[in-house]
């Protein structure tokens, strides 16, 4: 990498720096040109994940670097014959990194999605995310997002690139509404058909901390979604009133029996249907891992986003302000909305000072992964 080492040689991974307008940016590319990811250290946010589209296993990129312009420089020297598909929509460019809109692939914390009318209770004290604003007082996905994070590790391999970034900008007074000290590791692992993030969050206070992380991603093998199948392991929705905010306590539980427009235990075809919701009880596989999956039967081209424990929120973008249903978020995440404001969930969201959290997932492309139930 460019001024820090570890850039990788011919037979490993590559890692460079580079920008996005005045954004900062590192790159990995895989040393055969079958994959890259670019990253912005504004919130550790994944700009583009790309991978060679071709023979079953190997990775392809389904977003469009054609409008990350200023990411030329960068990969110029590393073009091989590979034509890379995006997997991934991500933010184009820095206005739109900048206006955050969408959420595209933020990382979410110290907590995710909605808090309900901006204020919360958190050990016998009232605290309130947006002081003095009347009217709308929406607030969502948490501050990291648009913090600045540094590089303090970079490692590459044949099979692997890994990197570290670090954010300390939670501090008591930097935002309103939440005064806690949490340091922020990401560590992202890319692989020639795999990206793998973990978050790990470390109470560096005095005083216990709410928190919980996640992250909103959007892919796209297809535009629009309406052809890709979608299975996602889980049996129980969590139902919300108009605000979306969840309801309160067994009632926010509606088992997918009693919902079978959203019911995608069994593969299905997303075809119009809209959705901005959170699933629960996710069956775990193997380890613990539980298993989304997202495939396009018109190329055989297979998502298989991975976490351990916590929810899957999923929203269809149709209210977004750039290319409504070209993609699909499918978010993994701790915990509920709203969970600041939920009993049931206290114990789940504490961090102790000086305990740390970590919550783990990732992505695999791969080639025909599942088919659309018949019917």
């Amino acid at each position: 990498m460019k001024g820090r080492g570890g850039g990788g040689t011919a037979d490993t991974f590559r890692i460079a720096e580079g920008r996005l307008g005045d954004e900062p940016t590192v790159t990995v590319s895989a040393p055969d040109g079958q994959a890259r990811a670019t990253l912005a250290l504004r919130g550790a946010t994944l700009l583009s994940w790309q991978v060679a589209r071709g023979a079953p296993g190997q990775l392809t990129e389904l977003t469009e670097l054609t409008e990350l312009t200023e990411l030329t420089e960068l990969t110029d020297g590393y073009r091989d014959e590979a034509e890379l598909t995006e997997l991934t929509d991500g933010y184009r460019d820095e206005a739109e990194l900048l206006s955050q809109d969408g959420v595209r692939a933020g990382l979410l914390a110290p907590f995710p999605n909605r808090v309900a009318d901006a204020r919360y209770h958190h050990d016998g004290h009232g605290h309130d995310l947006l002081p003095g604003v009347v009217g709308d007082r929406l607030i969502y996905h948490g501050f990291a997002r648009e913090a600045p994070f540094r590089i303090v590790g970079a490692t590459a391999t044949a099979d692997s690139a890994r990197l570290l970034l670090r954010s300390t900008s939670i501090r008591p007074g930097r935002y309103p509404g939440y005064p806690f000290a949490l340091d922020l590791d990401v560590e992202y692992t890319i692989g020639h058909r795999e990206l793998a993030i973990e978050i790990r969050a470390t109470n560096v206070g005095e005083t216990t901390a709410p928190y919980a992380s996640g992250w909103h991603p959007y892919f796209t093998l297809s535009r629009p979604i309406d052809d890709l199948v979608l299975q996602i392991p889980a049996d129980t929705l969590i139902s919300t009133d108009a605000s979306l905010i969840p309801l309160r306590g067994k009632e926010a539980l509606l088992p997918l029996d009693r919902c079978p427009d959203l019911d995608f235990r069994t593969p299905r075809r997303l075809g119009d249907a809209v959705i901005d919701a959170c699933f629960a009880n996710l069956a775990p596989g193997p380890g613990g891992r539980t298993e989304t999956i997202l495939s396009d039967p018109a190329t055989g081209d297979g998502l298989r986003l991975w976490q351990y424990g916590g929810y899957l929120h999923v929203f269809t973008g149709d209210t977004l302000a750039r290319d409504r249903r070209a993609s699909i978020a499918l978010e993994p995440v701790e915990t509920t909305t709203d969970a600041f404001n939920r009993p049931e969930h206290t114990t789940a969201l504490s961090l102790k000072p000086g305990r740390q959290r970590e919550f783990r997932f990732g992505v695999t492309y791969g080639r025909a992964f599942i088919r659309e139930r018949d019917g």
